[in-house]
């Protein structure tokens, strides 16, 4: 712009200069022209010359405002003004020159007035020329620069685009570039193999993550306890099938799910307050049971970190401990029930045995045998039980019983005979029934003695009295022999025959309650399918009495 300004105003001085010049050269030409064809003629014809001259300049000249004849005094000789500009105040410009007479003396002078309108017209030409090549110059250079923009631009945006590709994961984006700087393309052609280095080190980094995740996953799915984890917003990302079939869920259920919102079988939100006090809690674990379906599960949480020690959210390991908790009720009730009867025969003993002490003089004789048969049976009674209880532990125990052929005939007829007493008193009989004969075969004389003994001494114990037992003996099949026990009591439903032979499970009546440790048919269980290979049956419908029974191997090998 400046260069511009510049420019226009020296041309425009120029330009005045030159319209000077211009106007000294008519000045003196019309001095010339004037002084020549004046040249020997009287003052009126020299005026009137002078007018018919300068009126044709003037009308040949629109930019000459007035001519003016002056003599040497300064008089006004002649003075004309152009018809073009008699509104005109005055001229932009005034050239006098001398006129002369004979031997170049002075005579007077003649002045041109100039209106400069040429000069303004060239001079807005010239400003508008300079100012028309100057804006179309900028245009030029503003769309050159705007080209030069673009196509840098258009390279960066091309770059930008494969940037953002890149960090939204998509590696391998190849960038094509075309009619782009070999500085561009030096910079496209890295970019490309940068992004296939990426995506070579991420399909290598994608498949060893797969595989440690196949890994994991497999480990815990393997897992024998319910595996769940969760993630720091408390999402399940992970659940093993064992989980699921404790928790009664699906993975649809529980994936991607907060875990405070599951719900037990009773209606409560049975994670939400303990993984509360986990994350409020300096301890690292957390212990507590839950109910699920019948199922009690010890639930235990901990937290996970990564190898740098950043916390990442946590497990929860569930192990089904129901048969656990049913053993530890059993072992309480049995506790219990053993510490009842044991109560029972001791206190029966201490007060018979302190009467006979201190009154025992007293007493005829007949008194007195009634008094000695009623310790004989709570001693009896106690006995029994102390057994069951040694027993119990000696046959839960890995020792192995010594066998040697017996008859089991035999023992069928000694365990009956044994058992008669209480049967008599019970007022019940008892019918011995040998459907098969058989040889000597091995087993532990005493240990299935006293399993027949049980099976005996519960089914007196609940059938009513002056009905009938039947005890059958026979041969499944050619290797085997079956031993069973029938009784016409109150029978056993259903959902207990499951568990009647598990150790301290007792039946109760609707009447009354039958005392026991409840460890007899487990007793019964354990010698024969652990020590004996064999199997034990219960067959019983309420109200129509119970077949209990075992089948024992004719071929067992003698174990010592």
């Amino acid at each position: 712009m400046a260069i511009a300004i510049f420019s226009v105003i020296n041309i425009q001085k120029k330009l005045n200069q030159g319209y000077q010049n211009f106007g000294q050269v008519i000045s003196k030409t019309l001095a010339i022209e004037s002084a020549e064809i004046t040249k020997n003629l009287d003052l009126n014809d020299i005026y009137n010359t002078l007018k018919a001259h300068t009126d044709s300049i003037l009308k040949s000249h629109n930019d000459i405002v007035f001519i003016e004849f002056t003599d040497k005094d300064g008089k006004i000789i002649h003075s004309d003004t152009n018809e073009a500009h008699k509104s005109t105040q005055r001229p932009n410009i005034t050239v006098s020159s001398p006129l002369t007479g004979v031997s170049n003396t002075p005579v007077g002078a003649v002045t041109v007035g100039l209106s400069g309108n040429i000069i303004s017209q060239i001079s807005s030409t010239t400003r508008a020329s300079l100012l028309f090549v100057f804006a179309l110059a900028w245009l030029v250079f503003a769309f050159v620069i705007l080209i030069n923009t673009y196509l840098i631009t258009r390279e960066l945006r091309i770059l930008h685009d494969g940037v953002r590709k890149i960090s939204g994961g998509n590696f391998g984006y190849k960038i094509e570039g075309e009619n782009v700087s070999n500085e561009v393309q030096e910079l496209f052609d890295s970019f490309n193999d940068m992004s296939a280095r990426l995506h070579i080190y991420e399909e290598q980094n994608i498949e060893q993550l797969t595989l440690e995740r196949n890994k994991l996953e497999a480990v815990l799915m393997s897992i024998a306890n319910g595996v769940v984890v969760c993630d720091n917003n408390d999402n399940v990302v992970l659940v093993n099938n064992h989980a699921q079939t404790l928790l009664d869920v699906n993975e649809d259920q529980i994936l991607n799910k907060p875990i405070q919102n599951y719900i037990d079988t009773e209606g409560n939100h049975c994670f939400k307050e303990k993984i509360e006090e986990f994350k409020t809690s300096e301890n690292k674990f957390v212990y507590f049971n839950i109910t699920v379906d019948k199922r009690v599960i010890k639930a235990i949480i901990s937290p996970m970190f990564t190898r740098s020690n950043d916390y990442v959210g946590y497990i929860i390991v569930l192990i089904d401990i129901t048969k656990e908790a049913e053993m530890d009720l059993m072992r309480s009730q049995f506790i219990s029930n053993v510490s009842h009867e044991l109560r029972t025969p001791v206190t029966v003993l201490r007060s018979y045995i302190d009467t006979l002490y201190t009154m025992g003089d007293e007493f005829d004789y007949e008194t007195q045998k009634e008094f000695i048969g009623t310790l004989n049976n709570e001693i009896i009674r106690l006995n029994t039980m102390v057994n069951d209880i040694l027993d119990f532990s000696r046959l839960d125990s890995d020792m192995e019983l010594e066998k040697t052929y017996n008859d089991i005939s035999r023992l069928v007829e000694d365990c009956v005979n044994q058992i008669q007493i209480l049967a008599a008193d019970k007022k019940v009989t008892i019918e011995i029934s040998k459907e098969a004969q058989t040889n000597e075969f091995l087993f532990n004389y005493d240990s299935i003695e006293r399993a027949l003994r049980n099976l005996l001494s519960n089914a007196i114990k609940y059938s009513p009295e002056g009905k009938k037992i039947r005890v059958r003996l026979y041969k499944p099949s050619e290797n085997e022999v079956a031993l069973t026990v029938q009784d016409e009591g109150c029978g056993i439903s259903p959902e207990h025959q499951k568990k009647v032979f598990d150790r301290f499970f007792r039946v109760e009546n609707n009447t009354h309650t039958i005392k026991g440790t409840g460890l007899g048919l487990h007793l019964v269980k354990t010698t024969i399918e652990k020590h004996h290979q064999g199997k034990v049956f219960v067959e019983s419908q309420l109200g129509e009495g119970s077949t209990f029974g075992f089948i024992l191997p004719l071929n067992t090998e003698v174990l010592v």
